[in-house]
């Protein structure tokens, strides 16, 4: 069957075959631009053109089989998704001319985008930005999309540009300054992110790829980390097994009438990428990396006994009195109990990146950090453990972002729709 016809400027003015009203699936001109001569303008460069890609046709997908995780829903995939064996990290700055009405015609690119890469087929090629002289390759073809997904995120600083300051949640708060940060900026922030999973890192590169390509002319890349996990998908490069007794991921989720509605079934997301000191780390004695974490090596389990999901047991003491978990324990410093039941829903991709000028690994863990709110979770998790973890004498802190992610898109809509219109 042949593509259907590219909607001209004027495609979602009311029709006597819809009631005189526009649909509720398509961008509406008038509550997206109002009647400037330059939104109009950005409408038909943009927008109505990839109003088709949600309500129209959605082209060939090459026999590609669909993979496990499906776009739509109530959250985004890339949450309660099971994580992958590789990750791409992104995040992008708008465009100093990027109003709502361009910002809206990007996220319908990237969500046409996402939805069909997700099954395995190619973006449409109508969904390309006007101006871009690049195309896409067809470097993924034939290829399993390898339980692929895409999240998206939105930074302190995107809602200034589309004129959305009033909107921007009091949650989405820069992140304070810790001690002994080394944060290089240029490594961190951004106004957008894209959270690229894939158990291929060679899907996870040409996804990245696809996604520049279609920001031609809104946005440009910041900063790209790519991560990796252990073939059982539980040690870090520390040696240490990872995640142990993560909460329930659904207790990240946003919901409740104080929610705005864009952001109901989404979360807040800190990202950190911190460098492990594997040199000083891997000469130290078995008994000061366990005493340094609070649980053993071997099988995760905390020095107080059992097994690795055993709970800690905090007030447990040798004969001479002195603390099972030392004082400074990583797990007793960032235990719920001693944060105000701060909840946090955990996930990590080891990365190496080669030896640093000094000789030294480039390596260590991309932590991302899922919850409702950063100011009642992370920061006051993060300000005990910089007050003395024993853990964090091997660790440097050298980026970090944080990024509200809206809820699930729903078949017709795109991402963050009801900001964007709202």
């Amino acid at each position: 069957m042949p593509d259907p016809p590219v909607p001209r400027a004027d495609a979602d003015r009311p029709t006597a075959s819809d009631g005189g009203s526009p649909t509720r699936g398509r961008v509406s001109r008038r509550s997206l631009f109002g009647p400037s001569v330059g939104a109009i303008a950005a409408l038909a460069g943009g927008v109505a053109v990839t109003t088709a890609l949600r309500d129209g046709d959605d082209g060939d997908d090459g026999g590609a089989t669909a993979g496990p995780a499906a776009f739509h829903g109530p959250h985004q995939p890339g949450i309660l998704t099971p994580r992958q064996k590789h990750v791409r990290m992104a995040a992008f700055d708008l465009g100093d001319h990027t109003d709502r009405g361009r910002a809206a015609a990007l996220f319908l690119r990237w969500t046409s985008a996402a939805e069909r890469l997700m099954r395995g087929a190619t973006p449409d090629p109508r969904a390309e930005p006007p101006g871009s002289r690049a195309a896409e390759t067809g470097a993924l073809a034939g290829t399993d999309p390898a339980r692929l997904t895409l999240t998206f995120g939105l930074g302190p600083g995107f809602f200034d540009r589309p004129g959305l300051t009033a909107a921007r949640p009091e949650a989405l708060a820069p992140l304070p300054a810790f001690p002994d940060d080394r944060l290089d900026p240029a490594r961190g922030g951004g106004h957008l992110l894209a959270q690229i999973g894939s158990d291929d890192a060679f899907v996870t590169a040409h996804v990245l790829r696809t996604l520049q390509r279609l920001a031609h002319g809104e946005a440009r890349l910041r900063w790209t980390m790519s991560g990796f996990t252990a073939a059982d998908g539980r040690r870090n490069l520390m040696g240490q097994i990872d995640g142990t007794n993560n909460p329930d991921p659904r207790r990240a989720l946003l919901s409740g009438p104080a929610v705005p509605p864009w952001l109901v079934g989404g979360s807040y997301v800190v990202i950190r990428r911190i460098r492990m000191l594997l040199d000083h780390w891997d000469t130290l004695p078995l008994p000061h990396r366990e005493q340094a974490l609070g649980r053993r090596t071997a099988d995760g389990a905390p020095l107080t006994g059992g097994g690795e999901h055993t709970p800690v047991d905090l007030e447990a003491a040798r004969p001479d009195g002195v603390p099972v978990i030392a004082a400074s324990a990583h797990i007793r410093l960032a235990a719920p109990a001693g944060n105000g039941g701060a909840v946090m829903f955990r996930r990590g991709w080891s990365y190496h990146d080669g030896l640093r000028s000094d000789g030294t690994p480039d390596a260590g863990l991309l932590f991302t950090a899922w919850q409702q709110d950063p100011r009642t979770a992370f920061v006051p998790v993060q300000r005990r453990l910089a007050q003395g973890d024993a853990l964090s004498r091997y660790l440097v802190h050298e980026s970090s972002a944080v990024f509200a992610v809206p809820g699930g898109v729903r078949p017709g809509g795109y991402l963050a729709r009801d900001l964007l219109e709202g």
